[in-house]
Order: C-alpha cells, then structure tokens, then sequence
C-alpha cells in the first residue's frame, strides 16, 4: 500500500464557510487516516454516524482492519456487505465475549486484518463492558508495538469514556494513551460525539482531522469558534444533514463538504412507520468463531470448576458448623453431669464426719446464728417450732436433711462444752440405739414419749455422765436440763474463741485480687486477664452476645466489624466457646455464659447482686478495652 492512496468520502457543498467550487471530490489519505486521531461531531441526525460508517466502509472496500466500538448497536448493518466479526454480550452478536477474549480479539483484528465490531450496547451491566474495552484497548496498544501494521479504532460517544468534567476511568485513559503514543506504533483513533464540549479538550486539540456536523447548543458552538473561527460557530448552526465543515494537517483550509450516503443497511436510522426489515447479514468465518468459543468453553470450564469448588468448601463449612453444635451440645451435657455430680458429692458430704476442721467450724456457726433464739425461748408447753430441728421422722426413718454437726476430735478451741454439743451431733449421725439418745418423736424403750420430748437424754462425753455435770444439748429447740442457760453461754464462748483463732490464722479471710481495686471475688481478675487476652472483634463478639442475647456467630462477628466470612465467625466464636465465656443455646445460636461462670470459678452460693457486681466491671474489659 502506498501512501499516495486515498479514499473518497464526500464532495464540497456551496453555502457560508465554503471554499472552492461545489462538487469538488474530498479525499482522505488512507495511511494518515489509519495512523493518525479525528474526531467526528455533531448533534443527533445530524449525519455523524453515517460519516464514521462512510470511512468504514471505504476501509473495508480496501481491505483495511479496523475495529468499532458500537455503544448503540447501530453498526452491524455493515455485515450486509461485509465479512465482519460481531462481538458482543447477547445472542445476536456472532459470539458471545468477555475480558478473557480480550487478548484473542486484539490478536484477530491485527494478526489476521480481521475487521472487528465490539458491540458495548449488548452488555447489561456497564462495568462488564468497560473491563472488555478497557482490556480490548491494552492488548491492541500491546500488540501494535510488535506489529507495526496500520489499524483504526473508532469509538462511538466518546464523552461517556473521555469526559472534559468529571474523573476519568481506566477505559478513558487507556484511549488518551493511544492517541497520544499511537501513532508511532501504526495504530490510529477517531473519537464520534454529539456534545463536543464535553469531550476532553486534551484529546481535540491532539486531532489532526475534524468534522464538524450541524450543532446548536450555545456551548458546542463555542467550541467550534475557539478551534475553526467565530463565522464557522454561526454557520455551523444551519448545516444540512451529511454536511460539515472538514479540518485536517494535510489541507490548507477549512472546507465545507456533503458526506457520502452509506450503502449498508443503516441500523442507526430512527424507526419510522413502514414495516422493518432486517437484511441477510454475511456470516464469518467458522474458524475464527471457533478459536474464541475456545477460549468460552474454557472459561465456563473454569468458572464451573469454581462453583463447584465453592460449593463443596459451602458444604464443609456448614458440617463444621453442624460438628461444632454438636460437640457443643456434648460438653453442655458433660458441664451438667459435672454440676450434678458435684451437687451430689456436696451432698454426701454432709453426711461425712470426717471433714475438715475449718468446715466443721463454718457449719456450727451457720447453725448456731439460725437456731439460738428458737433455742432460748422454746415453747414450755411442748408444742413444736415452725422450723423443727432436723430429727428423726416419727416412723423411724432417718430425715432427708441431718444434723450437719460432726465430731470435734481436735478440740478446735472449743473447750469441753463444744465438745458435748458435738458430741450430740456425733450421736445423731452415726450413733445406735446404745447412745441413751431419742428424740420427741423416736420411740423410747418401746413406748413414745407423753409430752413430745426425749426423756433421759443424758449424754456422756470424754467418760463423764450427765450425773457428774454433763452439758445437756437442745433437741428439736426444747431445753432438756436446767443447765441450758449455761451450755448456751459455754457454747457461745467457745464459738467466739474459734472465731479468733481462725481469724488469727488468715483462714477466713478471703483472697483478694491483688491486679484490681475491685472488692469482690478473686476470680474477677482471672476473667479479666482471659478476657483481655482476646483480640479486638472477639471481645466484640462476646459483647454483642451480652448485650443482644442469644445469636449466631456470624450476625456476632458482622456486629464486631468482621466481614461476616464463615470461618472467621466460627473461629472467634469458638476461641469464645473454649474459654467458657458462651455457650450454645440450640438452634446455631450461642449466648454469653458469664454469671455461671463467675459462678462456677467462685462460689455457687454468690449472691446475685455480687455476681453482677463482678460481671459489670468485667464488661469494661470487652465493651470499653479496646486495646489492640
């Protein structure tokens, strides 16, 4: 090809702003055309499409590639002469493409002079659209490097991708790029518009060719005053349909010019009334269909392998959800064998005479502070307390709750007359019929008792006899000998002789939490530490569970600024779990676990106001500790 050819695409018109003879031929060098950057203006049917389609199709008559980037689907008309491959993103385009044809489509268009149609208008969502001509125009810029061949791009509506306001995305810097750095590599560009103020002004002034069709909004008309001249902006107002004023480097003058009517079916005109009728539209090469339904059916392989792949890790995040409710559900069954086996040791210990001496005091003292005062003013004329004195049933049954008083075998400070009340306790739980001991209601020698109280209950203690000024001790709140009054002052004294000694000792103080001012049980500083060892979004979690309620993990760890993944959730949540600051509730829904907690690392006996006590200052370590 030499560069002496051109091609014809108008002749010049008569009227305001023309020069020369009407009906002159208007020709355009074929290579500077090619190589180098236009633009194409005017308003709607002003004639701007059917110019783009003229060169085109003159292209094309010559054997030259180019590609269209088609936003309203208006140029497939030019199948109906022309073997032209149209892409795009419905069923009516020759196949069906997407970024991972990119590299494909550049290759075909420059390596084999394949003329190419991307058809943006049959994509639904916009930004699929501009990632493939964005990619589209990369790999051509790419490819033109190596290839040096001659190629145009034409770009319909140009405003949408280079705008003179507004940022500029990736597809409108990409096609600065070619215009600006093109040339050199054989790749030309010529931008189409209707609203030329609204084109980046960067890429008019950079234009070695320009059509001005007709336009009238006042700021479209000063463009073409401050590049052409003020009387072209008048003129330009009343030009016909096809006509325009024509600039280029390689003329002298501006010149007013009649484009060429287009001879492909013209897909762009405005619907009219008559009946439409699509022409029969030349098909491409099956080969060139092919290598890029190659590349879709490897995409789609791809892709299918991808949901597949994420449907199976769906499938396996949810069994380890249903494993982890599972396993939740067995140690909340374990947690309540162990409460109830401990609730059962507790109980069997009150029956156990071997216990400490520490215990044994607590329980005389708990005992003694519940049962004094029915003791000093028991009823004279035999009737029972309110609250009887654990004894024996009147069918000789042991009581389901038993004197919790055991043998004092160390003395314990107590002195002789604690010894006797100890004694009695001794007596009750483990003594026989041998013991002189029988209650109101336990029959003696065969025969109950006439006034509802134990007769001859003398109790021997250390090998005394009740003759030799043995304590008597109270059963069932009835005073048995006239010595009661003193057995009672004896006893208080001994009691308040162990008190101090066990104060002496520091065995009824209670551990503080040397870490925190906070008054209250030990295990608030341990909770405190293990709580503040979490990170940020798990203490979160936990205070989400605590202020909400019952939840699932992932409503939890979106609460706490996670993104709501799957496996993060369920991690967090089971860092929770392990610790025993949640448990599982049913349902895949977890709750804070705090109280039984405290609970449980304390005393279970906690009052409830101690035990929110501890949990409001331990929810600053969660709700207000944010340290990370």
């Amino acid at each position: 090809m030499a560069e002496t050819e051109q091609i014809t695409v108008a002749t010049t018109s008569a009227g305001p702003g023309g020069t020369g003879e009407p009906g002159e031929t208007v020709n355009l060098p074929v290579v500077e055309l090619l190589t180098g950057r236009g633009f194409i203006t005017g308003k709607s049917g002003s004639g701007k499409s059917n110019t783009a389609s003229v060169v085109a199709e003159k292209l094309l008559d010559n054997g030259f590639g180019l590609l269209i980037v088609d936003i309203d689907g208006e140029y497939y008309g030019l199948k109906e002469e022309y073997e032209i491959l149209h892409v795009g993103g419905d069923e009516e385009c020759d196949i069906q493409v997407t970024e991972d044809h990119a590299g494909k489509i550049a290759s075909l268009a420059l390596e084999q002079n394949v003329p190419i149609i991307l058809d943006i208008s049959s994509f639904l969502d916009e930004e699929e659209a501009e990632t493939l001509l964005t990619e589209v125009a990369k790999q051509l810029f790419a490819k033109a490097k190596k290839q040096k061949q001659p190629f145009l791009m034409l770009v319909e509506e140009c405003h949408e991708w280079m705008p003179e306001k507004g940022s500029m995305g990736e597809v409108g810097k990409m096609l600065i790029k070619i215009g600006k750095r093109g040339r050199k590599h054989g790749l030309g560009i010529v931008g189409i518009s209707q609203r030329p103020a609204d084109v980046k002004k960067d890429y008019i002034t950079q234009c070695d060719w320009l059509v001005w069709h007709r336009l009238t909004w006042n700021n479209d008309t000063k463009v073409v005053g401050r590049i052409l001249d003020n009387k072209y902006a008048d003129a330009v107002e009343d030009l016909d349909d096809g006509e325009a004023f024509m600039m280029n480097d390689w003329a002298e003058q501006v010149r007013r010019v009649q484009f060429h009517r287009k001879q492909t079916f013209d897909a762009g005109a405005t619907p009219g009334l008559d009946d439409f009728e699509r022409p029969e539209l030349k098909s491409v090469s099956d080969d060139l269909v092919s290598e890029l339904e190659t590349i879709s059916e490897e995409q789609e392989a791809t892709e299918n392998r991808i949901k597949e792949l994420r449907e199976e890790l769906d499938k396996k995040n949810s069994r380890i959800a249903e494993l982890e409710a599972e396993l939740q559900d067995a140690r909340d069954l374990s947690r309540m064998a162990e409460q109830f086996t401990e609730a059962m040791l507790s109980q069997a210990e009150d029956y156990n005479p071997g216990r400490t001496e520490q215990e044994k005091m607590r329980r005389q003292r708990e005992r003694f502070a519940g049962s004094s005062d029915s003791d000093d003013s028991a009823d004279t004329d035999g009737e029972q307390p309110s609250e009887p004195d654990d004894s024996a049933d009147t069918d000789g049954e042991q009581p389901s709750e038993p004197d919790e008083t055991a043998d004092a075998t160390s003395g314990g400070g107590f002195g002789d007359a604690f010894s006797a009340f100890a004694a009695d306790g001794a007596a009750m739980n483990g003594g026989s019929a041998d013991d002189e001991i029988a209650t109101a209601d336990s029959p003696v020698d065969g025969e109950p008792a006439s006034n509802g109280h134990a007769e001859n209950a003398d109790v021997a203690t250390n090998g005394a006899s009740a003759d030799d000024g043995a304590v008597a001790v109270p059963v069932n709140g009835q005073a048995e000998t006239d010595t009661a009054d003193a057995d009672d002052a004896a006893l208080k004294a001994a009691i308040a002789e162990a008190v101090e000694a066990e104060e002496a000792s520091g065995e009824t103080e209670a551990p503080t939490d040397e870490s925190d001012d906070f008054d209250g049980p030990a295990v608030y500083g341990t909770l405190r530490d293990d709580i503040e060892e979490l990170d940020r979004k798990t203490r979160r979690m936990l205070a989400y569970y605590r202020e909400q309620g019952p939840g699932t993990p992932l409503n939890a760890h979106f609460s706490a600024g996670g993104s709501g993944d799957r496996t993060a959730a369920y991690a967090r949540n089971r860092e929770l779990r392990l610790r025993g600051l949640v448990e599982h509730v049913g349902r895949g829904k977890y709750d804070a676990r705090l109280a039984a907690l405290v609970r449980e690392e304390s005393d279970p006996q906690l009052e409830e106001d101690e035990v929110e006590s501890v949990i409001s200052r331990l929810e600053s370590a969660f709700l207000d500790g944010d340290n990370d």
